[in-house]
């Protein structure tokens, strides 16, 4: 799985705003892809159902402190 950034890629949505919210959207996707991963695949990443479960559930303005910063 991939991670993007469109504040990285796009010099134009340099804005804090706007490279934020792209990237919450960009987040709230990678959660829905991890939740269609077989088991086979969430046990190579070391993951459960329950994990996936739990962070499915999160909003996607809920990031990992150090993303805060």
């Amino acid at each position: 799985m991939t991670t993007y950034s469109i504040a990285e890629r796009k010099p134009a949505l340099r804005n804090k705003g706007i490279s934020q919210v792209f990237n919450w959207l960009l987040l709230a996707r990678q959660r829905r892809q991890l939740a269609t991963l077989d088991d086979h695949a969430l046990e190579d990443m070391g993951l459960t159902q329950a994990d996936v479960a739990r962070e499915s559930k999160r909003a996607a303005w809920d990031v990992p402190a150090h993303w805060q910063g």
